[in-house]
């Protein structure tokens, strides 16, 4: 029996508390210093959680932040990172406190960062904070591809990719977590993998929006129809710009069609956040418009990328390499119609 914390009980910090726990772990579920609520209706709940709308294994503590006392710190052989990317800086902070080069960190936040007009992985961006805390060693992975927090709640057979640049590492996690609704692949690739866990969120929006897109002329019912068409030569394009992506910040093109790229992008293109505020940008709906009216306390993650990442890519990368990144981004950060060009 492995002890696994996880930090963050939203949804899929929560839903990969069940494949941890099935696996015969002693597992902590420990909500964020902004989750309280949330951890007192899952507790009141007898674990049953309020927003996955699923039931937690019942072996699972459920704590809150303040409840995080020395004894359950102690003798960590998983630390899971569950927390919004925003939240990064202050996780990094609190695991410095008690952080021991035993533990092995993962990472189920997505996202990329810019450090000093530089472009990071989050792992990196872990990396370097708790360095400054004088932590030169940490062993942090990420995990990526096709898993929506619902369906692992729920035990669908679900796959992903573990990345550490020692593949020896996250076989060992694999060992930790893996059960039979919940395969684990390894990569060395922690960059490519990042790249692609990331920038799937941009392009699922795109995706989404495919049925807008399929036609300047039909009626909206017959672009309802017969969209499909769109759809699919956009992922196609995703795709292949995902790959070069992943190359020019120097991670391994292949894993562009693996299960942080492809995998990803299908599950997330098909239904959740960031294919819904495509749908309504693909409708003609301005940005902004569109989060205040359809989306207003919704966290939609590919936006928030093309936000943080937009200006420098739209100064530094070339438009007729990367021509649907562009046109999301433009959408997104000067507010303006969405628009590809065929």
């Amino acid at each position: 029996m492995k002890k696994v914390v996880i930090i963050g009980a939203g949804a899929m910090g929560s839903a990969f508390s069940v494949p941890c726990a099935d696996n015969s772990n002693e597992v902590f579920l420990v909500g964020s210093f902004l989750e309280d609520k949330v951890i007192d209706e899952i507790k009141n709940l007898n674990n049953f959680h309020p927003i996955l709308k699923s039931q937690l294994p019942k072996n699972i503590n459920v704590l809150k932040f303040s409840e995080f006392n020395d004894e359950i710190k102690n003798n960590i052989d998983l630390l899971v990172v569950g927390v919004s990317s925003k939240g990064i800086e202050w996780i990094g902070n609190e695991i410095s406190k008690f952080y021991k080069p035993s533990v092995d960190i993962l990472l189920l936040t997505k996202g990329l960062a810019l450090i000093e007009n530089k472009f990071e992985t989050l792992a990196e961006k872990l990396d370097n904070i708790l360095k400054e805390k004088g932590i030169a060693d940490a062993k942090i992975s990420a995990v990526a591809g096709p898993c929506l927090a619902n369906g692992l709640a729920n035990r669908i057979n679900s796959s992903v990719v573990l990345a550490n640049e020692n593949i020896n590492v996250v076989k060992n996690i694999g060992s930790i977590i893996s059960t039979d609704y919940y395969s684990t692949e390894f990569s060395d690739d922690l960059v490519g993998v990042e790249v692609c866990a990331a920038t799937k969120n941009i392009y699922s929006m795109l995706i989404g929006a495919s049925e807008g897109l399929s036609s300047k002329s039909l009626d909206n019912e017959l672009k309802k129809k017969y969209f499909l068409n769109t759809a699919a030569s956009l992922a196609y394009k995703a795709v292949a710009e995902m790959k070069s992506l992943t190359r020019k910040l120097n991670g391994k093109e292949e894993s562009a069609y693996g299960l942080a790229g492809l995998g990803d992008l299908y599950v997330s293109s098909a239904g959740g956040r960031n294919s819904k505020m495509g749908y309504y940008l693909g409708q003609g709906h301005l940005f902004k418009e569109a989060k205040d009216k359809f989306m207003k306390d919704i966290t939609v993650e590919g936006a928030d990328l093309a936000l943080e990442i937009g200006p420098k890519v739209l100064k530094e990368f070339n438009e007729k390499e990367f021509p649907l990144l562009f046109s999301v981004i433009k959408c997104i950060c000067s507010n303006q119609k969405l628009e590809i060009h065929w």
